[in-house]
């Protein structure tokens, strides 16, 4: 059977992708000041204003404001912002039904992790080409000021049998200034950006692969200015580019108490060990929370018949080696640490230097 399967990606100038990026700026402040904060503090974007709200109970002493403008000058805003605040501690019931003797999940909710060995980061791989633009765009776009940092990407893969084949079209869509030609535009991309990363695809690029560049034509508004962002509005570009499930909740501003977002990487760091380990070739792994409480309720996992074992025997594997204790995940995966800026952008999974994907020898 043949399918195309399509998956985007978006630059850190993108609206929602800024809105992530500063939000988790506030949470990885708060963290290297007090590793225990509990902090769900997001914020949105339109033009030159910015709306800081959330919740955040911390002993960090955080200026949201220095906090925000320094994230946006990492992106490349050079404008002066209006900023609204409206920020209040957690609920205290909340915190009641998490902070206990052993910690418990945040809030209810379900999170899937996903792997296939279908590229060497175990990830899919329309989400890993349309990411690896995004990560060469915004390297070049830093070397010419003709281009900026609004961006997005789109890549399609066609799978026969549900193995990929071949990448049947690119789309690459960049913010630029008003100095330079649609015609240059295209050429520099297409040379700085789409062949650079296809030389790590060539096996998946031939003649039949389709290139666009800014076909809408110009795009000189960008950023705030050309749409309004909000954080989390980007969860299958976060994930698995809508080859797998994803839970609903977004990640980004969280802390690891929020399962959303803890239960989503260990899910991950699951699924990614089953294929690593070599126990079946593609693997999504489902977990289920409720709220004050310390482990999940439902753990599902699906092979797509490809376990090299019967599923029972996985399952008691996946029971024998791994726990999915809040408590445990926050431990196991070191998640109090200050290192979610880094994931706000160019996907969650598939990058080594994340704690939830490294392999780890299974014992059978």
């Amino acid at each position: 059977m043949k399918k195309i399967v399509t998956s985007e990606s978006v630059n850190i100038g993108h609206p929602d992708k800024t809105c992530d990026y500063i939000s988790d700026s506030f949470l990885d402040e708060a963290l290297k000041q007090d590793k225990y904060s509990q902090m769900a503090v997001e914020c949105a974007i339109k033009n030159n204003k910015l709306f800081i709200y959330g919740e955040a109970t911390t002993k960090a002493k955080l200026d949201y404001d220095k906090i925000a403008l320094k994230a946006l000058r990492e992106i490349g805003y050079n404008e002066d912002f209006e900023i609204l605040k409206e920020v209040s501690e957690q609920s205290v019931e909340i915190n009641q039904a998490v902070v206990k003797d052993k910690l418990c999940a945040n809030d209810q909710g379900l999170v899937f992790g996903y792997a296939t060995i279908e590229t060497p980061e175990f990830m899919p791989l329309p989400i890993m080409v349309a990411h690896k633009l995004m990560m060469n765009y915004d390297e070049f776009r830093r070397k010419d000021e003709n281009f900026f940092f609004d961006a997005k990407s789109q890549v399609s893969v066609l799978y026969e049998d549900d193995k990929p084949k071949y990448i049947t079209n690119i789309l690459v869509s960049v913010s630029h200034s008003e100095d330079i030609s649609n015609e240059e535009i295209c050429k520099r991309i297409l040379e700085n950006v789409v062949l650079k990363t296809l030389a790590e695809y060539e096996n998946y690029y031939n003649d039949k692969t389709k290139i666009m560049v800014n076909p809408s034509g110009r795009f000189t508004i960008y950023g705030s200015y050309g749409d309004s962002g909000c954080v989390g509005r980007k969860i299958v570009v976060d994930s698995y580019g809508g080859v797998a499930h994803v839970g609903g909740g977004c990640f980004s501003s969280k802390n690891a108490t929020k399962v959303d977002r803890s239960g989503a990487y260990y899910a991950r760091y699951v699924a990614k060990n089953i294929v690593a380990n070599r126990l079946a070739e593609r693997c999504e792994v489902e977990a289920d929370y409720a709220i004050g409480l310390e482990n999940a309720l439902n753990i599902n996992i699906d092979c797509f018949g490809t376990n090299k074992l019967p599923m029972e025997e996985l399952y008691a594997i996946v029971k024998k080696n791994f726990d999915f204790s809040l408590q445990n995940i926050i431990r196991e995966l070191d998640l109090l640490k200050p290192i979610y800026k880094k994931t706000a952008c160019f996907g969650h999974f598939g990058r080594e230097e994340f704690s939830w994907e490294k392999i780890k020898k299974i014992a059978k």
